[in-house]
């Protein structure tokens, strides 16, 4: 299942310290397509740490779900068929029965897409914030259909999206303890991926979440 993908643990290295936000150094300049791989507490050293600015967001800044690839079925799909866990029915026009799903946010296994959510892991208005409000149209909507990194987008119980809505880790976590690691990994990952940066809050959060986890390492493949 996809929620697994990064999952593989290595043991903590216990002498690594994250360096404190104030003193994020500045992440080398990356080329959009470059694969690095790093620990993720250096990775989240790297993040820039800025003020965020919600000025001037609307949710149709980032177009979705479109269907890139042209084959009829569109972004939210393309999740919902890659992470079922018993394979839906498709029927025209990518009309999807049945199913099963497994939401790694609340520990639950939903049956039919219909209780199912794609949850942008770094919600579009924090993006916004932290970052793609000076980015193009066609970035924006490259970001939110964001289907070359499994970690990008989840198909979640729709309640439990509901209730993190545009949070960031300072003020939401999954209600889900043991996913918790995952999530913090997978969101510096897609905040490395995408060059956004994280403000303060999110950076202490994200320090005191990572000081418990396992420092395993995250391979990222740079979108801009």
């Amino acid at each position: 299942m996809r929620f697994a993908r990064a999952a593989t643990a290595v043991a903590a290295v216990l002498t690594a310290f994250l360096i404190p936000p104030a003193a994020h150094a500045a992440p080398a300049a990356r080329a959009p397509g470059e694969t690095l791989t790093l620990p993720v507490q250096e990775a989240l050293a790297q993040l820039p740490v800025r003020t965020e600015d919600r000025t001037g967001y609307e949710r149709t800044a980032f177009r979705h779900w479109v269907d890139a690839d042209r084959d009829g079925c569109n972004t939210r799909a393309e999740v919902l068929k890659a992470e079922a866990v018993t394979a839906p029915e498709q029927g025209a026009s990518c009309r999807l029965s049945r199913g099963e799903w497994y939401s790694a946010y609340d520990d639950r296994y939903l049956q039919g897409p219909s209780g199912l959510d794609i949850d942008h892991l770094v919600p579009l208005a924090e993006a916004w914030d932290s970052g793609a409000s000076a980015w193009s149209a066609a970035e924006r909507e490259a970001y939110a259909n964001d289907l070359g990194d499994d970690r990008a987008l989840i198909a979640v119980s729709a309640a439990s999206n509901r209730s993190k809505a545009d949070q960031d880790p300072s003020t939401w976590l999954p209600p889900a303890t043991g996913y918790r690691c995952q999530y913090a990994t997978d969101w510096v990952a897609d905040k490395t991926r995408w060059a956004l940066s994280i403000d303060t809050a999110e950076a202490d959060a994200l320090t005191d979440l990572l000081d418990a986890c396992p420092d395993v390492p995250i391979t990222v493949t740079t979108a801009r």
